[in-house]
């Protein structure tokens, strides 16, 4: 019995600007139910990459293919099957919330009589419901992408791509699109760019890293492996108030409103932000210390010599 295919595969897939070959030969695949992190430096070729997976740069050789499909063959694959979110949000702001995803939705091909349904599943999955009738153009940079990532998802694409979605996030925020990136996880594929490491390791299950242009290391993401955090609080606290969660093992203060937290091995990054929220203790920063996945990436990051792919 043959395989299905999976939702997105680039086989040998490049793109050269102005003469110049900014990415070179990637094979990648994801399926339905996967979250992909993609990492990279500044000018690693990731926005080309997110560009030629949704739809909008096509490669100078190879493909990119969707459900088998080849995406620059069948262009409108990319309009009904991808969802997209550019590092800016393609927003009008003279439209509210709800009129620009009535209209996104129409776009995408929603069919008339559905596209109320779907305005409501998007605003609910993003928490915009206080800022549906809000102009787009009063809204914070936190509010504007989640509307961001409201209309990538309002037509139930078969594919997600976010690229940079917590730009402008507070922690909470943060918090959250962490979980919606997860929930979409369970029922899409999803590719999410970012630059902010322990974003990879909550949300996704494999990682690709890019630099120069070339796949220099893909595999699975091991968020477990994650056991000291540094953590900013807004609150004066002692050693002893981290006790009360249940996850930690050990804190140390390192400067005003910043601590080392050790968690307990297996615990989840997320379920810790969340009891330092419901704790009162005012979480301000939340960053992943001595994670084997930042080695990774800055080693790659210094170096020139291709990396091997796992």
């Amino acid at each position: 019995m043959t395989s299905p295919a999976p939702t997105l595969a680039l086989v040998q897939a490049g793109r050269r600007l102005a003469g110049r070959a900014v990415v070179r030969d990637l094979d990648l695949e994801l399926a339905r139910g996967e979250v992909l992190g993609l990492l990279g430096v500044n000018g690693a070729g990731k926005t080309t990459t997110l560009r030629m997976i949704a739809g909008v740069l096509a490669p100078t050789s190879g493909s990119v293919r969707l459900g088998g499909e080849d995406l620059y063959e069948h262009p409108e694959l990319a309009r009904r099957r991808i969802g997209y979110l550019p590092e800016t949000p393609p927003l009008h702001v003279e439209l509210d919330a709800e009129e620009y995803l009535r209209f996104c939705a129409r776009l995408h091909g929603v069919a008339r009589g559905a596209v109320t349904t779907a305005v409501a599943r998007a605003i609910e999955r993003c928490e915009l419901g206080e800022m549906r009738r809000r102009p787009l153009g009063t809204l914070s940079k936190g509010y504007r992408q989640r509307v961001g990532v409201a209309q990538a998802i309002v037509h139930e694409p078969e594919l997600i791509v976010l690229d940079e979605p917590a730009s402008g996030f507070d922690p909470v925020q943060a918090l959250r699109l962490r979980e919606l990136v997860r929930g979409l996880g369970r029922e899409h594929a999803v590719v999410l760019s970012t630059h902010v490491l322990p974003d990879v390791s909550a949300c996704c299950d494999r990682v690709a890293i890019l630099h120069r242009g070339e796949l220099r290391h893909a595999g699975e993401v091991h968020a477990s492996a994650t056991t000291s955090l540094r953590v900013g609080v807004a609150r004066a606290l002692r050693a002893d108030d981290w006790r009360a969660l249940p996850m930690v093992v050990a804190a140390e203060p390192l400067d005003l409103g910043h601590w080392r937290v050790e968690l307990a091995p297996g615990s989840a990054i997320d379920a810790f932000a969340a009891a330092v929220v419901a704790h009162g203790f005012g979480l301000t920063a939340l960053g992943a210390d001595a994670l084997p996945l930042e080695s990774t990436f800055l080693a790659i990051a210094a170096s020139d010599a291709p990396a091997a792919v796992a």
